[in-house]
């Protein structure tokens, strides 16, 4: 079994929460203007902002989703990853062509600051079903060089653990049916928050 990594979230107030949605925006619309991310600073930020923490930017516009892109564990301080992840989100997700300028209005923006990984020990797949907790934490698969997760936020619209497992499995490449003795398991924990652009 993988080597486990497990910290409590951070609970961040609403002061740094807008200033990370204020540097995921910054980013797309610096990514439209320039093509790339914005470049940080991290000295301007608050430490709980330049600590190392891995993050998730999903984007919707009018409820329809136009990217998601994130990191499971941490390789930069956590404004550098929602810039990077932002304009990865709204201009490289492979799935999406590129965000325009139009699409800015009524843009939201969506952050999942993860806790770190951590690593759950089950023998079969019935011993898993029993940990996973509906609502609650978000979820890792791997094996045979695959690797698939879910954010927390996956549960509202797959909440029985049984198709939550089927799909995470699909995800990661793996057939809905497969277990296996080196098939490793982390959950983790997030803090998330929102915000929808309006532009006039």
């Amino acid at each position: 079994m993988a080597h486990s990594f497990y910290m409590n979230n951070v609970a961040y107030p609403a002061v740094e929460r807008t200033a990370l949605l204020e540097v995921a925006l910054a980013s797309i619309k610096c990514g439209l203007l320039t093509g790339n991310a914005l470049a940080m600073d991290s000295d301007n930020y608050p430490p709980t902002l330049t600590e190392m923490r891995a993050s998730f930017v999903t984007l919707k516009h009018d409820d329809t989703l136009r990217g998601c892109i994130g990191s499971l564990e941490p390789t930069d301080s956590l404004v550098r990853n929602v810039a990077n992840n932002a304009f990865a989100a709204a201009f490289r997700d492979p799935r999406f062509p590129a965000l325009t300028a139009q699409e800015l209005n009524r843009l939201t923006i969506h952050i999942a600051v993860l806790g770190l990984l951590q690593t759950v020990e089950c023998d079969t797949e019935a011993d898993l079903l029993r940990q996973l907790q509906a609502g609650v934490d978000g979820w890792v698969i791997e094996d045979k060089g695959s690797r698939g997760t879910f954010l927390p936020a996956v549960w509202e619209s797959l909440p029985n653990p049984v198709h939550f497992l089927r799909h995470l499995k699909n995800k990661a490449g793996l057939p809905e049916d497969y277990w296996s003795d080196t098939i490793k398991i982390w959950r983790y924990s997030t803090e998330a928050f929102s915000t929808t652009v309006q532009e006039n």
